[in-house]
């Protein structure tokens, strides 16, 4: 039987600690699984998701916004257009309202050059009242 060198056993013991220092280091950052799920889901701290998503293309002295509103609730936009030139008048668009799943177009013009472009919005209807928590007495009008 051959001895194996001391040099390589105290190898072999340094690697077999970095291995399980590691390993155990590993299992020390796994999450410990949940004993139960929530049965609600927890509430929304922000606002509802709300607003058409718009885009402006400026071709010239005209402005046309696209705007898409993918959301439930319908949303009031309109498009501000300010003018380069000092004697040419800006100008605010009329408001229109794009519904939920609705599509609106939104243009405006200056004389010369256009110097920027931007669309606001608004709720046009107020925002739904929460649901009630499950379990909780309905509430009752007088």
């Amino acid at each position: 039987m051959r001895a194996i060198p001391q040099g390589f056993g105290a190898i072999a013991a340094v690697a077999v600690l970095i291995t399980g220092t590691a390993v155990a280091a590993e299992l020390r950052t796994v999450p410990a699984p949940a004993d139960e799920l929530p049965a609600t889901a927890p509430a929304a701290e922000g606002p509802e998701n709300f607003g058409a998503s718009c885009r402006t293309d400026v071709e010239g002295s005209r402005v046309t916004a696209h705007c898409s509103n993918p959301y439930p609730r319908t949303d009031r936009i309109r498009l501000h257009v300010e003018c380069d030139r000092w004697w040419d008048v800006d100008s605010d668009s009329a408001p229109v309202e794009v519904g939920p799943a609705d599509y609106a177009q939104v243009t405006g013009r200056c004389w010369k050059e256009v110097r920027s472009a931007w669309i606001t919005h608004q709720p046009a209807d107020p925002a739904p009242a929460p649901a009630p928590a499950p379990g909780s007495p309905p509430v009752r009008g007088s």
